[in-house]
């Protein structure tokens, strides 16, 4: 891997909104040839996602109204992480949180950049396994969330048709087809 050599220098940098899920910063540049740029940045603490997955193979998603979209998703549960707050425990949290249940045997799978070309978004992706039912506990906007229990080769068939448009559901179940080998 090469070093990478920055070929600019910031000349000002600026958070112009300050927000509950994020902040935005502007920062004015210069490259090293004389030409100015502004480069906007969305400030995100990032988040965790959880894969379940039951004894019997199937994957747990969780179905939930979109506002961008105002449409209904096919997702891994999955939240943003608190300032300092540490991804496993978010993952955990937001496992019993969306779906009831809770494990003992969670692992990392891997991390992704949501769009790294304007965000600092980094979620945590990891593997719930040996699930123990209870109860749910969802924060107002959640009331509505559905459960499903779906096997592999089906979740996959939603990728491939377009009923899961959810980057952090693909990128997860692509983690985790990596990881069975397939």
């Amino acid at each position: 891997m090469t070093n990478k050599i920055l070929n600019f220098k910031i000349l000002d940098s600026n958070k112009i909104f300050h927000g509950k899920v994020f902040d935005i910063q502007v920062d004015q540049i210069e490259y090293d040839g004389g030409n100015k740029a502004v480069r906007e940045i969305v400030l995100h603490n990032g988040g965790a996602v959880v894969l379940p997955v039951k004894a019997d193979g199937k994957i747990i998603l969780v179905k939930q109204f979109r506002w961008p979209f105002s449409d209904y998703l096919y997702e891994l549960p999955a939240g943003k992480l608190e300032k300092d707050e540490d991804p496993y425990t978010c993952a955990c949290r937001e496992l019993t949180e969306e779906t009831g249940y809770s494990s003992q045997n969670v692992s990392k799978l891997g991390s992704i950049y949501t769009t790294p070309g304007f965000c600092t978004e980094e979620l945590h992706i990891y593997l719930a396994k040996d699930l123990q039912p209870g109860n749910h506990s969802r924060e107002e906007g959640e009331y509505g969330m559905e459960v499903f229990e779906i096997p592999l080769n089906e979740v996959k068939n939603m990728i491939k048709s377009g009923q899961i448009k959810d980057a952090k559901t693909i990128a997860g179940i692509n983690y985790y087809m990596i990881n069975l080998g397939c």
